[in-house]
Order: structure tokens, then sequence, then C-alpha cells
């Protein structure tokens, strides 16, 4: 309002500042009467100094239209003026209750100055958002067929609502908070402020997150191309939820010759982790080292690999521990023409635990491996096949497969269906329909490549 004015102020002067001069001007151009004596037809007296040349006089069009400004000038004021009583008649209509949605609407929007270009819509709700985090929902629905003793699921749940709140903190770290809502309960899954600014390109995060343990562990539940999760994963990385910890991350990038992007992280964490790591004491931390190289192979291919170490105390003794080694690799092609309707990934993944054991030491291993390709715009369709044997007893191995097809109705929605068959060490096979259903509202950010 405030800029409005000073421009409609500008423009009123400007243009009281020309009136005088075109009647100047209009003035000038009109021939003066004669003298007495001149008519009479006395002689003209001489002149005393050369004739001054008289601009042309204005047309009648351009009169016209500087009078058509001044009117419009007019309005503009009485415009003001009409908005400032309205302005103060709804502050005293505030004062005495008036409902605000009835005052603001009886104010009119004052037209856009002459020449000037009208103010964006928007740039006031992004000035009074500026200060609030983004906030999304997103809910993961899961429906179960079969039976299954061994992984008893519930027939039909809402396995997880992920609440996030995201926001820049100020110009040298940011916050992300992502809290998990499930039937039983809420939990913190991740919650952790990213320092972006630090001297020679280091990236750290202090909080609570997802180990960059692998490839699929730092993935959310919603982000993963399966509505379950490997058996790797849940036999040698503490079951469902993977390796969660609290303490501080550092990554940073490593220079390479030519276009090869690597990346090495290093976290220390607290030595609690669900079934994976226990602590007898304080000072008892769990620890994990990641290293990863990416490559464009083509335009439409690109290739990832990656290895990981973990270590931390299993809570057997004062002195056990556990270590973790992974491999990891992706490789992903999406022509650049037709990426809208064709693309394909493959992915697999190698884990060995070495968990040490009064009773015996442990070795375990399993690996998994899948691949996703689509079929149309909205369609893909994949399959995965998977080992693992049991961190706490390595004779113990359990087998699985799956297929699934996939239907995006929009990016805030997907509908996934699986059929999958494991075979348990126990000597169960089970068979099971899974449907999982996610939706998503409100911003939220994007997650690793």
């Amino acid at each position: 309002m405030k800029s409005r004015t000073s421009s409609t102020a500008m423009a009123i002067i400007f243009g009281f500042g020309l009136h005088p001069a075109v009647c100047a001007d209009e003035k000038a151009a009109q021939p003066s009467a004669p003298s007495a004596p001149q008519a009479q037809g006395s002689p003209p007296a001489a002149p005393s100094q050369p004739p001054v040349k008289v601009s042309a006089p204005p047309t009648a069009e351009e009169v016209e239209a500087l009078r058509r400004e001044i009117e419009e000038l007019r309005r503009q004021i009485q415009t003001l003026r009409d908005q400032l009583r309205a302005g103060l008649a709804s502050g005293q209509g505030m004062a005495l209750g008036a409902a605000p949605g009835e005052t603001a609407s009886a104010i009119p929007s004052p037209p856009p100055a002459p020449g000037l270009p009208a103010a964006p819509p928007a740039a006031a709700s992004q000035t009074s958002n500026y200060f609030n985090p983004s906030i999304s929902v997103i809910g993961n629905y899961l429906g179960v067929g079969g039976s299954n003793g061994t992984e008893n699921l519930p027939s039909s749940s809402l396995r997880e609502s992920e609440v996030s709140f995201q926001a820049i903190v100020d110009p040298y770290a940011r916050a992300d908070f992502f809290l998990s809502f499930g039937e039983e309960g809420v939990d913190v899954e991740e919650g952790f402020i990213s320092f972006t600014s630090l001297p020679a390109g280091l990236l750290a995060k202090v909080g609570r997150m997802r180990t960059a343990f692998g490839k699929i562990n730092p993935l959310h539940l919603h982000v993963l191309p399966w509505p379950d999760e490997p058996l790797p994963l849940v036999n040698l990385l503490g079951g469902e939820e993977g390796w969660i910890g609290t303490g501080l991350s550092v990554a940073v990038l490593v220079p390479l010759p030519g276009e090869v992007f690597s990346e090495a992280t290093l976290q220390v964490l607290r030595g609690d982790s669900g079934e994976l790591f226990a602590a007898t004491q304080r000072g008892d931390l769990a620890y994990n080292g990641h290293y990863r190289v990416f490559r464009d192979l083509s335009e439409a291919t690109n290739l990832e690999v990656g290895l990981s170490y973990g270590l931390g105390p299993n809570g057997l003794t004062s002195r056990s521990a556990t270590r973790l080694e992974g491999l990891d690799a992706t490789l992903r092609w999406k022509p650049l023409r037709t990426a809208t309707y064709r693309s394909a990934s493959f992915r697999g993944e190698l884990i060995r635990s070495r968990r040490e054991d009064p009773l015996g030491d442990q070795g375990a291993e399993g690996w998994f491996l899948s691949g996703e390709y689509q079929l149309a715009k909205r369609w893909f369709t994949g399959a995965r096949i998977e080992s693992s044997e049991h961190a706490d007893d390595a004779t113990q191995r359990d087998r699985g497969k799956a297929l699934l097809l996939t239907f995006w109705p929009s990016e805030f929605s997907q509908v996934r269906g699986e059929l999958r068959r494991r075979e348990y060490a126990d000597g169960e096979t089970a068979d099971e329909l899974l449907l999982q259903i996610q939706f998503a509202i409100g911003a939220h950010g994007a997650h690793p490549f």
C-alpha cells in the first residue's frame, strides 16, 4: 500500500507540474488583441529584439489525453481516501467485535498506478510463511493376506504415518525432523541438524538419524521399492527398523579423476540400537563408515557402488562387540527421450555380521537382488530374491522371493501389490499377498538419490 501510494503521489505531482506549462503554451499560441493605435491603422513599432520562436501548440487530442490522465489521478486519490476511511472504520469494527472476514471483504483493492506493474498476489503469503517449516504427512497402509506363523503381520494396519518438519535454521544450517506415528505409539525416526558451511567442504549432522550403512538402511519406509524389508536387514541389522542411532555424522567429498563422484561418511553414535547393539556403559559407542562411488556410464545409465563397515557393543559381555560389513551396488537406466514411460533399476546388497558370543562367535551373512522396470507412465513391475542367516545363530537361514506391481495415480499417492513366498529356517513356507497404499500431503523434501 505504501509503495503504491508513493507512486500515485509522484504521478500526481508530475501531472500537475505539467499542467501550467501546457496552459502557458496555450496562452502563448493565442493571438493577442491589437492595441488601440494599431487598430486605427498606425504603423506598428519596430521591434527592439528578434522575435521569440514559439513551439507548435499541442493538438486537441494531446490536451484531451492529459485531461483524462488528471481525472484518473483524481479518482485514484478519492479511492485512497475511501480506503483510509474504511481502514479506520474496520479497526473500530474489530475493536467492537466485528468479524474480520466481513470487514476485509468491504475494502476494495486499489487499482494499480498507470504504467506500474501490480505486486504479485503471493508476496504476502510467502513473507508470512518465511519462518514456518515445511510440514508434510505420509500415510502408509498395509493389508496382508495368507498365513505366516513366523512373521504374523496383522491383516490390515496403518503401518506408519510419517510427519516431517523441515526448515532452514540460518545461512549455516538446516533442521529435519521425522516423526513416525504407528497404531501403538509415536517415535522419532530421525531428528537432526545439518551444518552445510563447514571448512574443507565438510557436511556434519548431529542428532538421531538412520545410519549410512548400505543403500537400503538409510531409506525411510515409504521410499523403499517394496512394501516390506529384505531379509538381510531384518536378520542382521536389528529388525524391521534397521540401524538407527543418535550421535554425530561427518561426510566429505573425495575428489577422483574424471567425472566420478565419491563420498566418505564417518558416524559416531550411542551404543544402543534396538536388537543390534546394547551398551553396558556410557562410554560404549557404535561406529559406522561408508564410502560410495557414483559414475555416469552413458546419457541414460549410471552406476553406484558402496562399502560399509560398522562396529558396536552387543551387550553380551562388557567387551563383546558385533562387526558389520556391507557391499551394495545400484544400476539405473533412464533414457532421456522416453524417461516418462521407460526406466529400469537393479540393486543388490551383501551384509556380513560377526557377533562375539561367550558361547561361540557367530558369523552370518545375507544378500538380496532386486529389479524394477517401468511398463508405462504410471505402471512399474519388479522382482526380488533374498537369503539371510540369523545373526545370533548362523545355522538358521531364511529364503524368499517376491513379485511386485506398482501403480502411481499421481506423485502424491501410490498403490503397490506384492506376492511373496518365504521359506523360514523353522521349516515353514509362507505364501502371502501384500497390498500397500501410500498417500502424501504437504511439502516433503527430497530423499537421497
